[in-house]
């Protein structure tokens, strides 16, 4: 007779406590994210090209999307290097501090850490493992497309989070939107750049400590403490010279020294 309602009340239980954690699995994406998405009942054709709509509405340009080591034009066959970085937003705190989503029209992504979003390799985003860094940074690897493809488009959206593993206010994002044409051997020879979208005000980190462990300082340690002996060795020829002068006259000291004294007893005789 009392089977029955227990195993109601378990089904409940376990019910309840599915829909508790389904809201931070809906909109939590530490582990990445791309493609195509659904958010408050609308379709995202692709997260990369039209943002983290789930975080805000709108980009935010205090948060800078800064792409170093771009080339002017692309050569095929060759494998570009280029390090994406996220300046601005909430302070970095554990667990997830940023992610990115990324699509190129043409050409393979990879990196260390990142993943293609569905096997795409034409996306790119961060791992669960690459979503916690402090200095919101991944290195991107992107392997040019055949001669004569053409202008190849990139889409990078950056979303720089407070590590609360929701959405709200303090989460801002913003997004890099760039081409690059096929080139030759003289654009090569020109080098890399930097790419960024933002309104370039940077401010640098506030240093987490104020000062350093002595223990911790090794050789500059080692030369504080001599720098300390040294002083009291100069001190002590100081004291130990000065009492020389004052004493080493006489043998018996009783309160001037004898220079002092026999310039008395000649100024008394009236021997100038």
């Amino acid at each position: 007779m009392l089977r029955k309602p227990i195993s109601n009340r378990l089904a409940l239980g376990t019910m309840l406590l599915i829909l508790l954690t389904l809201p931070g699995i809906a909109s939590s994406y530490h582990g990445g994210i791309g493609g195509e998405q659904v958010n408050a009942g609308e379709t995202i054709d692709d997260v990369a090209k039209e943002g983290c709509l789930c975080h805000n509405g709108v980009a935010d340009n205090s948060v800078q999307i800064i792409l170093d080591d771009v080339p002017y034009a692309w050569e095929t066959g060759q494998i570009y290097e280029m390090k994406l970085q996220i300046i601005g937003g909430p302070a970095a705190a554990s667990p997830w501090t940023a992610g990115f989503s990324m699509r190129v029209s043409e050409g393979v992504l990879s990196g260390d850490n990142l993943q293609n979003w569905e096997e795409d390799p034409t996306t790119l985003t961060q791992t669960e493992a690459a979503a916690g860094g402090d200095d919101r940074m991944w290195i991107i690897l992107w392997e040019a497309p055949a001669a004569d493809t053409g202008v190849v488009d990139f889409w990078i959206t950056g979303n720089s989070v407070n590590g609360d593993q929701g959405p709200g206010p303090e989460d801002k994002w913003n997004q890099l939107i760039f081409a690059l044409q096929e080139g030759d051997e003289k654009t090569a020879a020109m080098g890399t750049r930097t790419l960024f979208a933002g309104d370039g005000n940077v401010s640098p980190p506030e240093p987490q400590e104020t000062g350093v462990d002595l223990k911790h300082m090794g050789a500059e340690f080692r030369a504080h403490v001599l720098g300390l002996l040294g002083f009291g060795a100069v001190l002590a020829v100081v004291v130990f010279a000065g009492f020389m002068l004052r004493y080493s006259f006489s043998s018996s000291y009783q309160g001037r020294s004898n220079q002092l004294r026999l310039r008395y007893k000649i100024r008394r005789r009236g021997d100038q």
